[in-house]
C-alpha cells in the first residue's frame, strides 16, 4: 500500500486506485496550515490516522519515513495520479492557500534573529561613523576660541551615540550567545555578528567553505587581486581576533586556514545541530597553533 499526501488529502492507494482517503477542510487557512506543516518536515495528523494499523505502507517523502517504508524512486508513484476537481477541490483554493503560505514563511524569515543581527551590525557601524564624524568635528571646534554654551549640544550628541554603541554592543552579545553560541566562543560575539552580516545569515555563513570565510571582509581586496593579480587576501575580518593579528606575520596565513575551518564548523553546528561543541574545536584550534607557531 502508498501513502500519497496531496494538498486536498491524504490517500492510501494501491495499483487498483484510492483505498482510504482523508480530505483536508475546504478552507484556505487549514489548506495553508497543513502546506506549511509539510514545509515544516512534520507528519500530518492526518497521515498518522490514515496509515495506524496499516502494513508495509511505502511513502515517496523523507519526512514520512517514521510511518512507512521510504522508496521514493517506486514507479507508482510516477504512475498514480490524484487529481484535485476528482474531490472537487478548485485550484483557486490552493492559490489562496499559497498566498498565505508565502506570507507566513516570507514573516518568519525577516523575523529570523540571525537577520537582526545583520540589522544589529549594520547599525552599528552606521552608529561609529557617526561617532567618528562628531569626534572629527569637535576636535577641529576645539582648536579655536569658542565658548562651551555653543559646543555642549555636539559634545551631547556625541556622548549620546557612543552611549548607545556600547549598548548596542552588548545587544548584540547577548543574541549571539542564543543564536549563535559555538561562533561566540570561537572568535567573540562582535566578530562572529559580522561574520554573519557579511554572509548574510548564519545559513549561509554554515554552508560556504572555509576558504570563503577566511577571506570575509576582505572582498575588495580578493576582486582587486584577481583583475590585476598580486597576492591574494590571507584574512578579512578574522583579523581582529588576537589568533591572528598578534601572530608572526610569517604564519598568519596558515593560523587563519585553520581558523576560519573550525569557524566554518562552528557555524555548522550553530545552524543546524544546535550542540555545543566550543570547547572541542578552541582545543583543536589552540594545539594546531602551537604547532604553527613552533614547528
Amino acid at each position: 500500500m502508498y501513502l500519497i499526501t496531496k494538498w486536498f488529502g491524504t490517500f492510501i492507494c494501491d495499483k487498483k486506485g484510492v483505498q482510504n482517503k482523508i480530505l483536508f477542510q475546504k478552507d484556505k487557512k487549514e489548506i495553508a496550515k497543513r502546506l506549511l506543516k509539510i514545509d515544516d518536515k512534520d507528519i500530518l495528523t492526518e497521515e498518522k490516522k490514515i496509515t495506524k494499523g496499516a502494513k508495509e505502507i511505502i511513502v515517496s517523502e523523507k519526512r514520512l519515513q517514521k510511518i512507512g517504508e521510504y522508496k521514493p524512486s517506486d514507479p507508482f508513484f510516477k504512475k498514480f495520479e490524484i487529481k484535485p476537481e476528482d474531490f472537487d477541490f478548485s485550484i483557486d483554493l490552493l492559490h489562496k492557500a499559497a498566498l498565505i503560505v508565502t506570507k507566513k514563511i516570507v514573516d518568519k524569515k525577516l523575523a529570523s534573529e540571525d537577520l537582526q543581527i545583520v540589522q544589529m551590525v549594520n547599525a552599528l557601524d552606521d552608529l561609529i561613523q557617526t561617532s567618528n564624524l562628531f569626534s572629527e568635528r569637535l576636535d577641529s571646534w576645539s582648536v579655536i576660541p569658542t565658548s562651551k554654551e555653543k559646543i555642549q549640544p555636539l559634545q551631547n550628541a556625541f556622548s549620546t551615540v557612543n552611549t548607545e554603541i556600547k549598548s548596542l554592543e552588548q545587544q548584540i552579545d547577548n543574541d549571539m550567545e542564543k543564536i549563535a553560541p559555538n561562533i561566540s566562543k570561537m572568535v567573540g560575539p562582535l566578530i562572529g555578528a559580522r561574520l554573519i552580516s557579511i554572509a548574510g545569515s548564519l545559513e549561509r555563513l554554515a554552508t560556504m567553505p572555509a576558504s570563503t570565510v577566511q577571506i570575509l571582509g576582505a572582498e575588495k581586496a580578493f576582486f582587486r587581486y584577481k583583475k590585476e593579480g598580486g597576492k591574494p587576501p590571507k584574512h578579512g575580518v578574522i583579523f581582529q581576533h588576537s589568533y591572528i593579528n598578534k601572530a608572526p606575520r610569517s604564519v598568519r596565513g596558515k593560523i587563519a586556514r585553520i581558523f576560519a575551518t573550525k569557524i566554518s564548523i562552528a557555524a555548522k553546528a550553530d545552524a543546524f545541530t544546535k550542540r555545543d561543541i566550543s570547547k572541542e574545536l578552541n582545543e583543536v584550534l589552540e594545539r594546531r597553533i602551537r604547532e604553527i607557531k613552533n614547528p
